[in-house]
């Protein structure tokens, strides 16, 4: 009973839901910027539709440049943009820019696998009905690889998670800025566990409703 009175409940349903705003916000946009740039990765991809090598490679070079560093140091680094941007580096606010640019690299490359595993056939069946760039990717293209993109999504906000835990460190808010405050700088090891089971039935819950989707679209 004293372990459970010592937890601060109400600071614990707080970080909770801000942990769930952070995860919420950086995922809608993660997938308006990360979707069409997987597809644009892919288009102009070496043999695809609208090959542009050299486009391709400049891009991927930056995407590559992106995914390749720590998170934790991306969110030093963008710490004066951040601030440009929303007006602050702590808190909820301050956690999404580098979120979103910490995963938009990353979903895009799974797109961008997703639809590399799709039938050429159906791409050139498409094509000899007259289709359009635009009627191929969304009629064919993205239906196809919604099982895979629905996959990446879910390894997406996966990661978000981990992320919005280590956005903590700085002041982030949400259950690791809670970790840090009472597990690290108080050395409350109960809240530091409550926070990791938290964090652990989150990830659980997102991966089995993410396969069930996946599952359910690979039916249809």
């Amino acid at each position: 009973m004293d372990f459970i009175a010592a937890i601060p409940w109400r600071e614990v349903g707080e970080a909770s839901l801000d942990t769930l705003l952070m995860l919420g916000v950086s995922m809608a946009f993660t997938l308006f910027l990360g979707l069409p740039l997987g597809v644009l990765l892919f288009l102009t991809g070496k043999r695809c539709l609208i090959e542009r090598v050299a486009f391709y490679n400049a891009l991927s070079f930056v995407v590559n440049v992106l995914r390749s560093v720590p998170f934790i140091i991306l969110l030093i680094v963008m710490m004066p943009l951040t601030e440009i941007l929303v007006g602050t580096s702590l808190g909820v606010p301050g956690s999404i820019p580098p979120l979103v640019l910490g995963a938009v690299p990353f979903f895009a490359r799974l797109v961008e696998a997703a639809l590399r595993e799709i039938d050429r056939g159906i791409i050139e069946a498409t094509q000899a009905m007259g289709a359009t760039t635009w009627q191929i990717v969304t009629r064919a293209l993205i239906p196809e690889a919604l099982p895979g993109i629905v996959a990446a999504v879910t390894v997406t906000a996966i990661a978000l998670v981990s992320y919005t835990a280590m956005s903590g460190i700085i002041g982030g808010g949400g259950l690791g800025d809670l970790a840090v405050r009472y597990g690290y700088h108080r050395n409350q090891s109960d809240v530091m566990a409550i926070t990791v089971v938290l964090l652990l039935i989150l990830v659980q819950a997102l991966q089995t409703f993410g396969d069930k989707l996946v599952l359910h679209f690979t039916r249809r």
